[in-house]
């Protein structure tokens, strides 16, 4: 029997500085299961990969995926992984760049919705973007993702 690999997803974590104040970019995670969340629902952009995908590769390519714009140009800064609580482990990348929200055009899943009605619907990914300063972020952000901040935040000081 060969052995199950953890699901993997990489993604970019887009940061300006504003007042010096720096601020990153996060989505409200898509979908009937999200929609009425807050706190613990705002995700780094980011989706699963191969395991013969890079995580790089796979956050630049996710990063438009998501949210329908390509990744700034530039060098991305190692922000390591976490695993989540479902088991995914999760890569991230910080990128310095500034994006519009209204810019956005999220991706879509498909989901049947009601479950066990046999109507498949389709949800975007992220139904919502937003920059949030890194306190507030924290607050914000899935759990385990937290510590994304926190590696953006010894980067900048």
């Amino acid at each position: 029997m060969t052995p199950r690999h953890p699901r993997r997803s990489a993604g970019i974590l887009l940061y300006r500085v504003d007042d010096d104040a720096p601020r990153v970019l996060l989505g409200h995670m898509g979908g009937p299961f999200w929609a009425r969340r807050d706190a613990g629902a705002w995700t780094v952009p980011k989706g699963e990969h191969q395991p013969d995908e890079t995580p790089e590769a796979a956050a630049r390519r996710e990063f438009t995926e998501e949210l329908g714009v390509p990744p700034p140009d530039g060098d991305l800064v190692p922000l390591g992984e976490v695993r989540q609580a479902g088991g995914k482990i999760v890569t991230a990348f910080a990128a310095h760049g500034d994006l519009d929200p209204a810019a956005v055009v999220p991706g879509t899943f498909p989901l049947e919705w009601p479950k066990g009605s046999g109507i498949v619907r389709e949800f975007p990914e992220l139904d919502h973007v937003e920059w949030f300063e890194l306190e507030r972020a924290k607050a914000k952000i899935v759990a385990a993702q937290r510590v994304f901040l926190d590696r953006l935040a010894q980067h900048l000081a």
